[in-house]
């Protein structure tokens, strides 16, 4: 194999593919990216075996090959080089590659590409086109909010709930949840509930391009098609949650109240919270909200009041700061409105200003307040 590409071309297209790549596996073949070229088409490829990526570039190939790269160590020695022209070759048989800029060379071995795993063929049974703007967008405003709890690993993937035209995005971890409801995409004929694992909406969030992007499914795998970068992912194969069922419909308390100013308020106020659980009191009467804290263990308090516009009876609710903050972290109105029932029941957080085609939901588990 042998090909000359500049290397912020190269580098362009390894940080696309190594996020996928495990630091550590019990099969050591996975550390390695595959190169493959064919005539002046180098298509990179990396996988988990659960989540693969390829990206595709346009070199000065030579000759064609295959070679398994040792990934930590190429990608950085790309990432240090200047944006120089970069000869790259491996020899067949023995996998010594050596790279050579004007100023410098380059030796490691690599594999075979007979030692690295096949990707499964996937043969696309729907699909259904999506901005990258909107894509990212979704992602972003869910991904926070999944489980890490590898004993419900339902949770631990995003649901997609498909449609036709219309699309709902859920995420939670049992203390916090996420609904986006999207109406008025590409024309579809997909009728599926979907659950994508939470590092495959990572990385997919990192490469997705401008214009149109595909997803396409079939029975166990997704896959995004990325303008010159496919991500295929398995499907996490388990019965989401009732998630219907925790988001209550008589929350007839609304508290409508400045994005920024509570966001500010919450992060101070929550450094003097206990370290263990992180709870921050919420007090509301009319037009008036107290946030406080309190660290009994080591006698730190806080407290701050700001305005907001509320005309219900007064009440005290608790909540963890990081959910509370999470949650407001991923809202872009300039306003938000809680919807409150009772201290012991979830708070429903919606933006102020909503956009087009999108309903937004967000719930928050209260906490039981310290007396």
């Amino acid at each position: 194999m042998k090909f000359t590409v500049p290397c912020s071309e190269l580098q362009k297209a390894l940080t696309k593919v190594s996020g996928v790549v495990p630091s550590k596996s019990t099969l050591p073949i996975l550390e390695n990216i595959l190169f493959n070229l064919t005539q002046n088409h180098l298509r990179l490829l990396a996988t988990d075996l659960e989540v693969s990526i390829s990206a595709t570039i346009e070199v000065k190939g030579s000759e064609d090959g295959l070679v398994a790269v040792p990934a930590k160590r190429v990608m950085e020695t790309i990432r240090t080089l200047p944006d120089v022209q970069l000869v790259f070759q491996a020899e067949a048989g023995t996998n010594k590659i050596k790279m050579i800029t004007e100023s410098g060379e380059y030796n490691l071995i690599g594999e075979s590409s007979e030692e690295f795993p096949t990707i499964p063929h996937f043969k696309s049974e729907d699909q259904i086109s999506l901005s990258g703007t909107l894509l990212r967008s979704l992602i972003n405003r869910t991904i926070f909010s999944v489980s890490t709890d590898e004993l419900r690993p339902a949770m631990t993937g995003v649901l997609f709930q498909l449609k036709g035209q219309d699309m709902r995005i859920v995420a939670t971890d049992g203390h916090r949840l996420v609904r986006i409801n999207y109406v008025g995409q590409s024309k579809s004929n997909i009728q599926k509930d979907l659950i994508i694992p939470a590092k495959a909406l990572t990385l997919l969030a990192r490469s997705t391009e401008e214009g149109d992007n595909t997803m396409s499914v079939d029975s166990t795998h997704v896959q995004f098609s990325l303008g010159n970068t496919t991500l295929t992912s398995r499907l996490i194969e388990e019965a989401y949650p009732n998630y219907e069922s925790v988001i209550p419909l008589d929350n007839d308390k609304k508290l409508t109240v400045s994005r920024d100013l509570l966001l500010a308020s919450v992060r101070r106020v929550a450094l003097y919270s206990s370290s263990t659980t992180h709870q921050v009191r919420f007090s509301v009467k009319k037009n008036e909200m107290k946030i406080a804290a309190e660290d009994v263990d080591f006698g730190g308090e806080a407290r701050e009041k700001i305005g907001c516009s509320y005309s219900d009876e007064e009440m005290e609710i608790g909540f963890n700061a990081t959910y509370v903050v999470d949650i407001l972290s991923h809202i872009d109105s300039p306003d938000v409105t809680f919807s409150f029932s009772s201290s012991v029941r979830a708070a429903i957080i919606t933006p102020g200003a909503k956009r087009e085609n999108e309903d937004v939901l967000m719930l928050v588990m209260p906490m039981r307040l310290n007396a």
